[in-house]
Protein backbone atom coordinates (compact mmCIF):
# COMPACT_ATOMS: atom_id res chain seq x y z
CA UNK A 1 0.00 0.00 0.00
CA UNK A 2 2.77 2.24 0.61
CA UNK A 3 3.09 5.42 2.63
CA UNK A 4 0.47 7.18 1.39
CA UNK A 5 -2.91 6.14 2.79
CA UNK A 6 -6.39 7.11 0.94
CA UNK A 7 -8.44 9.90 1.64
CA UNK A 8 -11.32 7.56 2.21
CA UNK A 9 -9.00 4.93 4.84
CA UNK A 10 -8.34 8.85 6.43
CA UNK A 11 -12.05 9.89 6.44
CA UNK A 12 -13.12 6.78 8.17
CA UNK A 13 -10.18 7.13 11.17
CA UNK A 14 -11.98 10.90 11.42
CA UNK A 15 -15.16 9.24 12.38
CA UNK A 16 -13.61 7.12 14.64
CA UNK A 17 -13.52 4.13 12.66
CA UNK A 18 -10.18 2.28 13.56
CA UNK A 19 -10.21 -0.06 10.43
CA UNK A 20 -7.01 -2.26 9.33
CA UNK A 21 -5.20 -0.25 6.85
CA UNK A 22 -4.54 -3.51 5.23
CA UNK A 23 -7.83 -4.26 4.01
CA UNK A 24 -9.70 -0.57 4.18
CA UNK A 25 -6.64 1.58 3.04
CA UNK A 26 -7.34 1.07 -0.75
CA UNK A 27 -10.92 1.34 -1.06
CA UNK A 28 -13.45 3.99 -2.13
CA UNK A 29 -16.49 5.73 -0.30
CA UNK A 30 -18.53 3.99 -2.84
CA UNK A 31 -17.14 0.71 -1.58
CA UNK A 32 -17.99 1.54 2.11
CA UNK A 33 -21.44 2.83 1.72
CA UNK A 34 -21.93 -0.32 -0.90
CA UNK A 35 -20.88 -2.58 1.71
CA UNK A 36 -22.60 -0.78 4.73
CA UNK A 37 -26.05 -0.64 3.08
CA UNK A 38 -25.40 -4.73 2.01
CA UNK A 39 -24.91 -5.57 5.26
CA UNK A 40 -27.93 -3.54 7.10
CA UNK A 41 -29.90 -5.88 4.88
CA UNK A 42 -28.40 -9.19 5.76
CA UNK A 43 -28.85 -7.61 8.92
CA UNK A 44 -32.21 -6.66 8.76
CA UNK A 45 -33.01 -10.32 6.98
CA UNK A 46 -30.97 -11.98 9.69
CA UNK A 47 -32.53 -10.74 12.63
CA UNK A 48 -36.61 -10.31 11.90
CA UNK A 49 -36.80 -13.53 9.50
CA UNK A 50 -34.52 -15.62 11.01
CA UNK A 51 -36.14 -15.79 14.73
CA UNK A 52 -39.74 -14.86 14.13
CA UNK A 53 -41.77 -16.97 16.33
CA UNK A 54 -45.18 -16.30 14.18
CA UNK A 55 -43.20 -18.42 11.79
CA UNK A 56 -41.44 -21.03 13.54
CA UNK A 57 -43.28 -24.03 12.22
CA UNK A 58 -41.41 -23.43 8.83
CA UNK A 59 -38.46 -21.78 9.78
CA UNK A 60 -36.00 -24.48 10.52
CA UNK A 61 -36.42 -26.60 7.13
CA UNK A 62 -37.87 -23.76 4.84
CA UNK A 63 -37.99 -20.12 5.83
CA UNK A 64 -33.91 -20.03 7.72
CA UNK A 65 -32.30 -22.18 4.88
CA UNK A 66 -34.51 -19.58 2.43
CA UNK A 67 -32.93 -16.44 4.03
CA UNK A 68 -29.06 -17.88 4.40
CA UNK A 69 -29.43 -18.19 0.57
CA UNK A 70 -30.57 -14.39 0.22
CA UNK A 71 -27.87 -13.07 2.20
CA UNK A 72 -25.28 -15.32 0.15
CA UNK A 73 -24.65 -18.74 1.62
CA UNK A 74 -24.79 -21.33 -0.59
CA UNK A 75 -27.60 -23.85 0.82
CA UNK A 76 -28.35 -27.38 0.00
CA UNK A 77 -31.33 -29.34 -0.38
CA UNK A 78 -33.24 -30.57 3.07
CA UNK A 79 -31.23 -28.32 5.19
CA UNK A 80 -31.80 -27.84 9.19
CA UNK A 81 -31.23 -24.68 10.94
CA UNK A 82 -32.00 -24.24 14.46
CA UNK A 83 -33.32 -21.10 16.43
CA UNK A 84 -30.83 -18.45 17.37
CA UNK A 85 -28.14 -19.48 14.37
CA UNK A 86 -25.43 -16.69 13.74
CA UNK A 87 -23.47 -16.64 10.78
CA UNK A 88 -21.05 -14.41 9.93
CA UNK A 89 -23.09 -11.77 7.27
CA UNK A 90 -20.34 -10.03 6.21
CA UNK A 91 -18.91 -12.71 4.70
CA UNK A 92 -22.10 -14.72 3.88
CA UNK A 93 -20.54 -15.88 0.40
CA UNK A 94 -17.96 -18.22 1.95
CA UNK A 95 -20.62 -20.46 3.12
CA UNK A 96 -21.23 -23.52 2.08
CA UNK A 97 -23.82 -26.15 3.46
CA UNK A 98 -24.49 -29.56 1.43
CA UNK A 99 -27.95 -31.49 1.21
CA UNK A 100 -29.07 -32.51 4.58
CA UNK A 101 -26.83 -30.63 6.82
CA UNK A 102 -28.26 -30.22 10.50
CA UNK A 103 -26.98 -27.10 12.58
CA UNK A 104 -28.52 -26.80 15.76
CA UNK A 105 -29.55 -23.96 17.49
CA UNK A 106 -27.19 -21.10 19.18
CA UNK A 107 -24.54 -21.89 16.25
CA UNK A 108 -22.14 -19.51 15.41
CA UNK A 109 -20.75 -19.79 11.83
CA UNK A 110 -17.79 -17.21 11.75
CA UNK A 111 -15.71 -16.87 8.29
CA UNK A 112 -13.59 -14.36 9.35
CA UNK A 113 -10.73 -13.65 12.39
CA UNK A 114 -8.10 -11.52 13.32
CA UNK A 115 -4.81 -12.26 11.93
CA UNK A 116 -2.43 -13.26 14.48
CA UNK A 117 0.60 -14.26 12.41
CA UNK A 118 2.56 -10.86 12.93
CA UNK A 119 1.07 -9.76 16.33
CA UNK A 120 3.59 -8.10 18.72
CA UNK A 121 4.26 -6.47 22.12
CA UNK A 122 3.30 -3.37 21.55
CA UNK A 123 1.05 -3.45 18.12
CA UNK A 124 -2.33 -2.17 18.05
CA UNK A 125 -5.02 -5.10 18.03
CA UNK A 126 -7.41 -3.29 15.86
CA UNK A 127 -4.71 -2.25 13.44
CA UNK A 128 -4.66 -5.96 12.34
CA UNK A 129 -6.26 -7.32 9.09
CA UNK A 130 -8.37 -10.51 9.11
CA UNK A 131 -8.21 -13.90 7.91
CA UNK A 132 -10.85 -14.85 6.28
CA UNK A 133 -11.75 -18.79 5.22
CA UNK A 134 -14.59 -20.76 3.71
CA UNK A 135 -16.69 -22.74 5.91
CA UNK A 136 -17.83 -26.04 4.35
CA UNK A 137 -20.36 -28.30 6.02
CA UNK A 138 -20.55 -31.29 3.89
CA UNK A 139 -23.61 -33.88 3.52
CA UNK A 140 -25.49 -34.95 6.21
CA UNK A 141 -23.25 -33.31 8.82
CA UNK A 142 -24.65 -31.86 12.49
CA UNK A 143 -22.63 -29.20 14.45
CA UNK A 144 -24.11 -29.46 18.09
CA UNK A 145 -26.02 -26.82 19.59
CA UNK A 146 -23.75 -24.31 21.26
CA UNK A 147 -21.10 -25.11 18.84
CA UNK A 148 -18.94 -22.11 16.77
CA UNK A 149 -17.40 -22.68 13.69
CA UNK A 150 -13.95 -21.15 13.15
CA UNK A 151 -12.84 -19.60 9.37
CA UNK A 152 -11.54 -22.27 6.98
CA UNK A 153 -12.99 -25.30 8.48
CA UNK A 154 -14.37 -28.51 6.69
CA UNK A 155 -16.88 -30.68 8.79
CA UNK A 156 -16.92 -33.84 6.90
CA UNK A 157 -19.85 -36.12 5.40
CA UNK A 158 -22.42 -37.60 7.85
CA UNK A 159 -19.90 -35.90 10.52
CA UNK A 160 -21.44 -35.00 14.03
CA UNK A 161 -19.88 -32.25 16.36
CA UNK A 162 -20.96 -32.48 19.79
CA UNK A 163 -22.86 -29.66 21.71
CA UNK A 164 -20.76 -26.57 22.72
CA UNK A 165 -17.86 -27.91 20.63
CA UNK A 166 -15.25 -25.26 19.25
CA UNK A 167 -14.45 -26.52 15.97
CA UNK A 168 -10.86 -24.41 15.02
CA UNK A 169 -9.56 -27.94 12.34
CA UNK A 170 -11.20 -29.77 9.59
CA UNK A 171 -13.43 -32.40 10.85
CA UNK A 172 -13.45 -35.95 8.98
CA UNK A 173 -16.39 -37.57 7.44
CA UNK A 174 -18.38 -40.03 9.42
CA UNK A 175 -16.32 -39.21 12.89
CA UNK A 176 -18.01 -37.65 16.25
CA UNK A 177 -15.92 -35.26 17.29
CA UNK A 178 -16.46 -32.65 20.68
CA UNK A 179 -14.77 -30.16 23.00
CA UNK A 180 -13.12 -26.94 22.99
CA UNK A 181 -11.16 -27.16 20.67
CA UNK A 182 -13.20 -30.29 19.20
CA UNK A 183 -11.28 -33.78 18.66
CA UNK A 184 -12.62 -36.65 16.85
CA UNK A 185 -13.67 -38.98 19.79
CA UNK A 186 -15.30 -41.82 17.79
CA UNK A 187 -14.91 -43.02 14.01
CA UNK A 188 -18.89 -43.68 12.94
CA UNK A 189 -18.93 -47.95 12.12
CA UNK A 190 -20.32 -49.22 8.78
CA UNK A 191 -23.89 -50.43 9.54
CA UNK A 192 -23.03 -54.37 10.23
CA UNK A 193 -20.04 -54.04 11.66
CA UNK A 194 -19.38 -54.65 15.29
Amino acid sequence: MGKQLSRTYLFLRKLGLNYSEEEYGQISLTDVFSRGFKNMKNAFLLKYLMNSALLEPISPRKLRPKVLRWVGCRVGKDVFIGAHVIIDAGHADLIVLEDHVHIAGQCTLLCHQRDLSHYYVGDDYAKLGYRLGEIHLKRGCLIGMGSMVMPGVTVGEGAIVGAGSLVTKDIPAWTIATGRPAKVVKQIQQRGEN
